[in-house]
């Protein structure tokens, strides 16, 4: 199935509408849909709205940041009761420090000169509550500070970088609980990304599963082949199902565009059909 169940729209820190997504993903041949914002799910019911207007079937989505080993985790979860209270809840503490940090980001640019950044990243920003590096990058690209978003997160805002500032985010178990008790399935997102030694890589899916979690991704925007075979195998080693994301973000930011994945290797069991129920 051309399932497309990880991306982001101006709710969190993509440039499209949820509506656009939707037609997109129509388009672009999508079978089965999700938008996943960050640590929101304020876009969800016009999601669904757009979906059903174009007669493609959707689960609810969101991405969870946590922190474990000391650096940012994301956890997708799918098919829940997007108005949990308690999901709702946890997603609100999550997004509280994202201003604070943001502060401190601007005035770690403006000792090397670059001023009035997070004024400036405030004009790309859908949602103020959620305010990250990706708007900061995309002012900095276009007051011509640098060529793309890549440049700035190399010189900018990655660790030992002026505009880089940590954050304390959800605990893993946390984020598995809010999903998995509001009725959804709860995926490590992009697990290549993070870089962990094998054991951190081995800590984290033996946590996520204790806590809960059922599921990885294994085809997403940022992994090659060789890692998406990698992760085929780590979901049968965990008994994991598996989830397939572009994590598309921006027409003209995001490497693979909706729907344009290769599809899931055979042997492993596909998170949508644990979801069947759950699908609008």
């Amino acid at each position: 199935m051309n399932a497309d169940l990880h991306c982001h729209s101006v709710v969190s820190d993509g440039t499209l509408t949820p509506e656009a997504l939707a037609e997109r993903a129509k388009t672009n041949g999508v079978e089965l849909w999700a938008l996943t914002d960050h640590d929101e799910v304020g876009g969800q019911d016009r999601a669904l709205a757009a979906a059903r207007a174009h007669g493609l079937p959707y689960l609810t989505g969101t991405e969870i940041s946590i922190t474990f080993a000391n650096q940012t985790v994301h956890i997708v979860g799918l098919g829940f009761d997007a108005h949990n209270t308690a999901l709702v809840e946890g997603l609100r503490r999550t997004r509280g420090g994202r201003s604070e940090r943001a502060q401190e980001m601007s005035d770690g640019l403006a000792k090397v000169g670059i001023l009035n950044a997070y004024e400036g990243a405030l004009q790309y920003v859908g949602n103020p509550e959620l305010i990250s590096r990706t708007h900061f990058a995309r002012h900095l690209v276009e007051t011509g500070v640098c060529s793309d978003t890549s440049e700035v997160f190399r010189k900018y805002l990655t660790e030992g970088k002026p505009g880089y500032v940590p954050h304390r985010w959800a605990r893993l178990q946390e984020a598995v609980q809010w999903i998995t008790d509001a009725g959804g399935i709860a995926v490590i997102a992009h697990p290549a990304r993070y870089g962990f030694s094998p054991n951190e890589e081995y800590a984290l899916f033996s946590e996520f599963k204790a806590h809960g979690g059922r599921g990885v991704e294994v085809i997403t925007g940022s992994h090659s082949s060789q890692e998406a075979v990698r992760y085929a195998e780590t979901a049968l080693e965990f008994d994991l199902v598996a989830s397939r994301g572009s994590d598309f973000h921006s027409p003209t930011e995001s490497r693979i565009d909706l729907g344009t994945l290769p599809f899931l290797p055979g042997q492993l069991t596909p998170v949508w059909q644990l979801l069947a129920d759950r699908i609008q």
